[in-house]
Parts: structure tokens; C-alpha cells; sequence
């Protein structure tokens, strides 16, 4: 479990945002993690300055991590330059805002994750006839070893399930090539 709180919530977003990300890092971070369903970010929901408040309202020290004003650090830029100027821009309070968005985006991926599994990703002809966001969520998940493939990298599959290209290399020398109708995969760590 981790402290993480509403604010940092609202500054992963907007890191996230920064960074280009789509739906999924725009959930940010999710209370619930995995198919374990265990519960990762319990505080969540809670403003910083509340937990805070509460610590100390039951004697607990409340520990500042003194990285947090090392503003050569983005996130810490977000939190201590960004927010305070896109709500004073707007004139309310965004860390409520944009908490409520990332959760509600967070239900709209949970959703298109379960369309995308039925999608087979290595089926050329499924991932052409797909709607664009189930494929490229069934062919991101087909990719993801560590990390999610980046945007260019689905795109460029999908052209091979298209029969836009017979083959298409993948990011640390991998390629996906199409035969048949079906899509397979080479990984040079395959071959160690």
C-alpha cells in the first residue's frame, strides 16, 4: 500500500498529460490494483492536507520528504507551480476536479480492456475490423512485456494487420510480421 493521496492523483494526471499519455495513464493511479483486486492507493480519496491533519490530530509525525521542493523535478513543478496556477486560472479547486476525471476515465479503460479481450491479437483479420481503441488496446496488451508499447509502436502493427506492410520492427529489435492472416511475433530475447 502506498500514502498516495488525491493530490497526487491530480499531479499524475497532469504528468501524465504532459507526457502525452492516453486513457490509461490519465486514470493516473487506481485505488484497486491488478485482477488481485487488492487495494493499492487506499487513501486515494483524501486531500493531502487531510491526511495530514489527521496525523497529527492523532500524534503522528507527519513526514515531508524534502525531494518533494526540488523543483528540477517535473512532478515537483506540477505540484508546486502548475496546479496553483491552472486554479487560480480557473478560480476553484482542481485537485477534486481532476481526480474525478481520472477516476471516471479509469472505469472507461477498465471497460475497453474487457472489449479488447476479445479480440485476438494475432487474428489479422479481428484487429483490422476492430474499433481503433480495442485494437490497439488488444495489441498493446499482446506487446506488453515490462512496459506498454508507445503509440507509434501499435500503430505500425496495426498497419501490418491491415496488410498496409507485411512486417513491422518493434522497439529493441522485435518485429511483428503478418502470414496468412495471422500476426506472429519475434522477440531477439527469444533467441538467447
Amino acid at each position: 500500500m502506498t500514502g498516495h493521496t488525491a493530490d497526487d492523483q491530480a499531479e499524475t494526471m497532469l504528468l501524465n498529460l504532459l507526457r502525452g499519455a492516453g486513457i490509461d495513464g490519465l486514470a493516473a493511479m487506481r485505488s484497486v490494483g491488478g485482477p488481485s483486486g487488492r487495494v493499492r492507493h487506499p487513501l486515494l480519496a483524501l486531500r493531502r492536507r487531510d491526511t495530514e491533519a489527521v496525523c497529527e490530530l492523532i500524534g503522528w509525525p507527519v513526514f515531508h520528504d524534502p525531494s518533494n521542493a526540488d523543483e528540477s523535478m517535473l512532478r515537483n513543478r506540477i505540484r508546486l507551480r502548475v496546479l496553483p496556477m491552472l486554479e487560480e486560472t480557473a478560480g476553484r479547486d482542481l485537485v477534486s476536479l481532476l481526480h474525478r476525471q481520472a477516476t471516471l476515465l479509469g472505469d472507461d479503460a477498465d471497460l475497453l480492456d474487457s472489449l479488447a479481450e476479445a479480440i485476438d491479437p494475432t487474428d489479422a483479420r479481428a484487429v483490422a475490423a476492430a474499433p481503433a481503441a480495442l485494437a490497439r488496446r488488444a495489441i498493446r496488451r499482446w506487446l506488453t512485456a515490462e512496459h506498454p508499447p508507445d503509440a507509434a509502436t501499435v500503430e505500425r502493427v496495426i498497419t501490418v494487420a491491415r496488410g498496409d506492410a507485411i512486417a513491422c520492427e518493434l522497439p529493441g529489435g522485435g518485429r511483428v510480421s503478418r502470414k496468412n492472416q495471422r500476426l506472429s511475433r519475434n522477440d531477439p530475447s527469444e533467441h538467447d
